[in-house]
């Protein structure tokens, strides 16, 4: 244990983080992500697995650490539904809530059809797979700078 650090943020979790840089994007994804396929094509390679854990919960805690970019106009993309790509999840609602609290301001996620966030997905830094089986619980987040 670490003073301090949630204990939501695992040794690997905190390398991942750690290890990324300015631009760089983490993908945070639900149970039914295909988390180990995308992860093996990430620059890192790396997949954390956090199950039992509801999606906002894991976010919560990376936000304690993560800077988001200030510097790109999309920084959180989601994946948009398929049947209606207007519609927002409710896992999606619980997230954003978070990082706006986080940051302190309002996030117009960008939207992602499945294909192209599976495929931006893919050029990620690495991937973080939550226990939570809310459809379409599925986060790009890019990494920004601390000032």
């Amino acid at each position: 244990m670490l003073k301090s650090i949630d204990p939501i943020l695992t040794p690997d979790l905190l390398w991942l983080l750690a290890s990324m840089g300015h631009g760089d994007d983490l993908v945070v994804v639900d149970a039914n992500h295909p988390a180990t396929r995308i992860a093996r094509s990430t620059s890192s390679q790396r997949l954390v697995q956090l199950p039992g854990l509801p999606m906002e919960t894991v976010v919560r805690a990376i936000m304690t650490l993560y800077p988001l970019d200030d510097f790109d106009p999309d920084p959180v993309r989601v994946m948009t539904p398929v049947d209606d790509p207007d519609r927002v999840p409710e896992v999606q609602r619980a997230v954003l809530a978070e990082i706006e609290r986080a940051v302190g301001r309002l996030i117009a996620p960008g939207k992602l059809s499945r294909a192209d966030f599976y495929r931006a997905a893919a050029a990620s830094f690495g991937v973080v797979q939550v226990g939570d089986s809310r459809s379409y619980g599925c986060f790009l987040i890019r990494k920004g700078v601390i000032s």
